[in-house]
């Protein structure tokens, strides 16, 4: 019981989607057989592609070199806060907000022993700047890789759409750092710990990233990704084996659930009734539901309801502020910094942030 309890308490999310499947197939039963049918599966193969990709860059050294070069010439608090920003931002673009997190925030705490850093305030302005960066691109968060995968639209033509919604965000979001932060001068000439890169494995897979997402834009994700992980199987097994496993099984448990739950007749009036053919309602709908469970769950519930793909894209990128629960980036960046009291702080900053930029993205969507 231990183990289990441990278990449930470092995967809580996984644990509730467990357990909601359970008490659906309780309720309302489904043919075992029936439910792997209602997962997106262009989506999980693309998701799973990217995983071992990311991994490989990680394992290389590449970008935590890179992070640490960057720094080096910062010479006051205010320029460091809008260099991790547009950092992080930049990074959430090409290898998702995750992973971005896992170079920035160990950064910042390396920074942090070198000389003392407003740590707290740092962490959430990261946790923020890679929820706006990651908007702009197909790759940037599982919500716009499933919403790419449903529309079909090209990865030119997903960018183009979003980028006018991500420049808003990402200048609401250098005002903001501009304010918090002080230009108090920093010392960080210290940083000289050298930091190696596999220069072989950052090669192939900077080349497969690029590859892959060209095949996955034609919607052969599943030729992609039998590719990459048969090759990485062979050169460097460690990194598929690696990646993490339990994400995935997280975002196939959600097609199943969030899907079985909104095909309930109650829940699927109540949501049929929202007129959310209309892209305001379609953008207030994602930018609020997300606010109870999160940007990737209301993606996918909501997707059934509107053919607006940008709308619900725009609402559900919105959404990733305001309460922390709104986007799991928001939860892995205060748990990477281990920093205690940050909650509330976090949503001092984070909800005024979400209400303006639901007002500022309203009228984006409604003026382009």
């Amino acid at each position: 019981m231990g183990r289990f309890g441990a278990f449930v308490l470092a995967e809580p999310v996984l644990s509730i989607l467990a357990a909601a499947l359970v008490v659906l197939q309780i309720c309302a039963p489904r043919a075992w057989s029936a439910l792997p049918t209602l997962v997106d599966w262009q989506t999980v193969m693309t998701l799973a592609g990217l995983l071992i990709l990311t991994k490989a860059l990680e394992y290389s050294g590449l970008l935590t070199w890179v992070a640490h070069r960057l720094v080096h010439r910062i010479r006051s608090e205010r320029a460091l806060a809008l260099l991790l920003v547009a950092f992080a931002a930049v990074l959430s673009m090409v290898v998702t907000n995750d992973v971005a997190l896992f170079v920035v925030v160990p950064l910042v705490m390396s920074l942090h022993r070198l000389t003392p850093l407003p740590l707290k305030r740092l962490v959430i302005v990261i946790a923020l700047a890679v929820n706006a960066g990651s908007v702009l691109t197909p790759l940037g968060n599982p919500q716009n890789l499933f919403l790419w995968q449903l529309s079909g639209a090209s990865f030119s033509r997903f960018v183009a759409a979003l980028a006018p919604l991500c420049a808003l965000l990402m200048m609401l979001l250098f005002a903001l750092a501009a304010l918090l932060f002080r230009s108090k001068p920093l010392d960080l000439t210290t940083d000289v710990e050298r930091h190696p890169v596999d220069r072989a494995l950052a090669c192939v897979a900077a080349l497969l990233f690029v590859a892959f997402v060209l095949l996955a834009d034609t919607h052969r994700a599943g030729i992609a990704l039998a590719g990459v992980a048969a090759g990485f199987l062979v050169w460097r097994a460690r990194i598929v084996l690696k990646i993490d496993w339990l994400l995935l099984l997280i975002f196939v448990l959600m097609f199943i659930v969030l899907r079985s739950a909104a095909a309930l007749p109650w829940i699927h009036h109540a949501l049929a009734s929202l007129g959310l053919q209309t892209p305001l309602r379609a953008y207030v709908a994602g930018a609020v539901l997300s606010q109870g469970i999160s940007n990737v769950p209301a993606a996918i519930v909501l997707a059934d309801f509107t053919h607006d793909w940008r709308a619900l894209a725009f609402g559900v990128s919105v959404g990733g502020f305001g309460l922390a629960i709104g986007s799991l980036a928001n939860l892995i960046a205060v748990r990477l910094s281990g920093e205690r009291g940050v909650w509330l702080p976090f949503h001092l900053i984070s909800i005024p942030f979400w209400t303006i930029a639901v007002f500022g993205g309203g009228l984006v969507l409604y003026f382009s």
